[in-house]
């Protein structure tokens, strides 16, 4: 089998890439657009664990990055059976202040790319009756928060979309996971060291390597969704009922937190 694997140069990326590797032995096409951390990456992964990777540097919150990623492994005859949606931006700003060109790139990044992605692999796996999808949404899909507005949006139309997608795939043979983390502990978020560390120990943050895990898991047994530690589940539906005086207070407040 070969996965592509989009922001594998990093973070959560780089754990579903070497997970893949490790654990599965299953071949690598890394996209990403950091390109010396990349190839290093896939000669790394390559030596270690003896399997294939190509390294592809590609911009995808390009409008035709979809359209040209899969037309290049048509032109290469590389058969994707496993499509990990991992990358992802993250800024905290209110609307008014975020720069146009931000906004198009999570806009790009986290909506059209990968419905596209979705469009043109899933139809191949489709067809040939086999494969596997894995999106990465958030728990923030639930929360109406202001400096995340654009983020929270994106992530919920990810969850909702792979979700409607799950029933249209899966009886043709192609499971499509959708993944629903609270905080992972990676330099996504801005937070300094020393709350990403308190966050882990209260098991506020979990891991990227345990969440790597449970969602590759959940993917081959073509589950619909997946939200990985107790205190997520139990939050989830306070999520949705927070008194505006609780987000006006904690909104305040957490500007402190970041770098």
């Amino acid at each position: 089998m070969l996965a592509l694997v989009t922001g594998a140069s990093s973070g959560i990326g780089l754990q579903y890439a070497t997970a893949l590797a490790r654990d599965y032995h299953t071949d690598l096409l890394l996209v990403s657009n950091q390109e010396q951390e990349l190839r290093e990456v896939a000669d790394r992964l390559a030596r270690d664990y003896a399997v294939r990777t190509i390294a592809l540097c590609r911009d995808l919150s390009l409008q035709d990055a979809a359209e040209e990623l899969h037309q290049y492994c048509l032109d290469n005859n590389i058969q994707v059976d496993i499509l990990i949606n991992n990358a992802g931006v993250f800024f905290f700003n209110p609307l008014t202040e975020t720069a146009m060109r931000r906004l198009d790139l999570m806009l790009m990044l986290h909506v059209v790319t990968v419905a596209k992605l979705c469009r043109l692999f899933g139809e191949d796996m489709c067809r040939r009756g086999n494969g596997y999808i894995l999106n990465m949404s958030s728990m923030s899909a639930w929360m109406a928060y202001p400096g995340i507005q654009t983020y929270n949006a994106t992530k919920a139309f990810i969850y909702n979309f792979s979700k409607s997608l799950w029933y249209e795939f899966y009886p043709k043979g192609v499971g499509i996971t959708v993944m629903t983390p609270g905080a992972v502990d990676t330099a996504l978020f801005g937070l300094a060291p020393k709350y990403r560390k308190l966050a882990v120990n209260l098991h506020v943050s979990i891991p990227p390597e345990k969440l790597v895990v449970k969602a590759l898991k959940r993917m081959f047994r073509k589950k619909k969704w997946g939200m990985p530690g107790l205190l997520n589940h139990l939050a989830t539906p306070l999520l949705k009922h927070t008194p505006d005086w609780l987000v006006f207070l904690t909104y305040r407040h957490v500007a402190q937190f970041q770098k």
